[in-house]
């Protein structure tokens, strides 16, 4: 009668791989070997049953097909990734461990196999000792010629024996995925990998997909030493950023996508003569009557002094040009701080918001204004021409007053721009006024709710026309470092200090890079120091084409009000060097906290990030 725990193995591991083979041929020429799917886990108490069934399958002459399917129930080898696992019930333990195995505590080829006992040797029988894993595009019962371990593919592996303690399984129902098991924690590590085997998956834990590397890729090491912690300085910038956040609220340009969609569809597809993209004839009439406005406001200057000498040409007029012109000469209205010939009606005229359509222009709000407080608007940067602080500041096209209630804002400029005929009266109807101490002064002392400046507040270019010359699109370069004078007019009065940003502003022309034309840069300086203006070279776009003309090109202008400084009132004698500085630090950072709060939002262009110059 046949034994029970099965038949015995050979006593050389030599002659049981030979026997096993022909076995293997012969069954194989019956009946093809089941191939099950790896899974996670075993069952224990199923292969204990598979093995005690096994013996009463074969004594009442049960298929040998049959006979494994009841045997070889679903398990799985630990730390190898789900692979094709084909069962050869013919098999020896030592041949299958190895093919199992592959590069883990393998020999040498020329090396004889490990000796067994006959403790061991009973241990074994051939239902529970062989598995065989191989790659599902190479699937051979008898000689796996490859096999992956945690994705590392190694190919031509030899047969060789393995550990006594790896090959061999008790009868008595021990899991031939624990004999392996202990196999590899005797081992240490797995051989091709730098895994130990206390860092590999545990059975019954859920395994998280990797990516699966290639033949040359190394796994890496893993240690069991804890992971560094952030250093001090890394919760310092997190807190900080986490603060500037919360200080600055979220902003975000409220314009028609389609709009700008459309816009950009029509440079794409425009007709091109001698490299000028022309626009089509089908644009819509707001954009025909934006680009009128944006026109007549950039060709203001040069249409008014053309009309008045047109007037001085006719002598029956002059008996009206020559008081006006000594009225110009004489008046104080751009710095008496009464705010005499400013158009309320002017300033909201639908003109202005087809100006600021244009580009199109947005005015940002970050903190409130109390309307009891005086304040100077610090704009930045100067651009070409400024559009950005004429449309917010100049005109009601943005809704200042709708933001900033009870705030009267004047936007301030060059004295001299109030000695051309007739485009002064045009500036003073809009509300602007001088930048001279005395104008600024006077604008924030007298007037108001209370009588003396309440209420009021004025805008400065603060850079200037030397900033104009370090308009290049993507940059935002400010002249900053030594301006301090806004700050002790500010002390003078007990007026807050507003920093003003506006992205894009530096992006509405091109100009002559001072860099490569140091000639023309050297002219333009000495234009600025003489004549206390200065000429930049710049072009844009035309009315009917986009690429050549004096116009501005289409680009987005967003104007973000920042947080206000509070400035205490203090005498002329009072003045000290040290609280200026302490006020004008204070101002560039609150202007370096607005660039890296938006600059993402609003100049994701941009080729370099902000300078403070001298």
């Amino acid at each position: 009668m046949a034994d029970a725990s099965g038949p015995r193995p050979p006593r050389s591991g030599s002659l049981s791989r030979k026997k096993s083979g022909k076995k293997n041929k012969k069954n194989s020429q019956k009946t093809a070997p089941s191939e099950i799917p790896v899974l996670k886990g075993v069952d224990k108490h199923a292969a204990r049953h598979g093995q005690t069934s096994a013996s009463a399958d074969q004594a009442s002459g049960t298929p040998t097909n049959q006979k494994e399917k009841q045997l070889h129930t679903k398990t799985s080898i630990p730390d190898l990734k789900p692979s094709t696992t084909s069962v050869d019930s013919t098999a020896t333990a030592s041949a299958s461990a190895s093919a199992s195995l592959g590069s883990l505590n393998t020999k040498a080829p020329h090396e004889k196999p490990a000796k067994m006992s006959n403790k061991d040797k009973r241990a074994v029988t051939d239902e529970s000792a062989d598995f065989s894993i191989s790659d599902p595009a190479t699937t051979n019962p008898a000689t796996p010629s490859s096999t992956q371990v945690d994705g590392v593919l190694e190919t031509d592996t030899p047969r060789t024996e393995v550990s006594q303690t790896a090959g061999t399984a008790s009868s008595t129902g021990i899991d031939y995925a624990d004999a392996l098991k202990d196999a590899l924690k005797e081992s240490g590590t797995k051989e091709g990998t730098e895994e130990r085997v206390e860092d590999l998956p545990q059975e019954g834990t859920r395994e998280e997909p990797a990516e699966k590397p290639s033949k040359k890729t190394v796994l890496p090491i893993h240690d069991n030493t804890a992971r560094e912690e952030p250093s001090n300085a890394d919760h310092d910038v997190r807190r900080e950023k986490q603060a500037l956040y919360d200080e600055y609220p979220s902003l975000y340009f409220e314009g028609s996508d389609n709009e700008r969609a459309r816009m950009e569809r029509d440079r794409a597809n425009a007709y091109q003569a001698a490299g000028i993209r022309f626009a089509p004839f089908n644009i819509p009439l707001q954009r025909r009557l934006q680009t009128l406005a944006v026109l007549l406001h950039s060709l203001i200057i040069a249409t008014t002094v053309s009309f008045f000498f047109f007037l001085c040409a006719i002598p029956l007029l002059w008996p009206l040009v020559i008081p006006y012109l000594l009225h110009m000469l004489l008046s104080k209205a751009a710095s008496d701080g009464k705010l005499r010939f400013r158009s309320e009606r002017f300033r909201h005229s639908r003109i202005w918001h087809f100006f600021a359509d244009y580009f199109p222009a947005k005015l940002h709000k970050t903190h409130d204004l109390p309307a009891d407080r005086k304040y100077i608007f610090g704009y930045h940067p100067h651009g070409i021409i400024s559009h950005g602080a004429y449309a917010a500041f100049a005109t009601e096209a943005l809704g200042f007053s709708e933001k900033f209630p009870g705030i009267t804002n004047s936007l301030l400029t060059l004295d001299s721009n109030f000695r051309i005929p007739i485009y002064r009266d045009y500036i003073l109807s809009m509300g602007l006024r001088s930048v001279s101490k005395e104008s600024i002064t006077n604008i924030l002392s007298r007037g108001g709710t209370d009588g003396h400046g309440a209420g009021r507040a004025v805008t400065i270019v603060i850079g200037g026309a030397r900033e104009s010359l370090e308009a290049q699109p993507g940059t935002l370069r400010l002249v900053l470092g030594e301006r301090k004078g806004f700050v002790k007019v500010a002390m003078r009065t007990g007026a807050d200090i507003v920093p003003v940003l506006a992205f894009g502003e530096n992006d509405l022309y091109d100009q002559v890079s001072p860099k490569s034309h140091p000639y023309l840069h050297r002219l333009q300086m000495f234009v600025l120091r003489t004549l206390k203006f200065t000429l930049p070279f710049l072009h844009g776009r035309g009315i009917f084409n986009y690429d050549v003309g004096l116009m501005p090109y289409r680009r987005p202008l967003n104007i973000v009000v920042g947080k206000p400084i509070r400035v205490t009132k203090r005498a002329e004698s009072d003045l000290e060097t040290s609280e200026i500085d302490q006020l004008h630090g204070l101002y560039v950072k609150e202007l370096e906290k607005m660039w890296e709060r938006y600059k993402d939002g609003f100049a994701p262009e941009r080729i370099e990030e902000m300078q403070i110059l001298k």
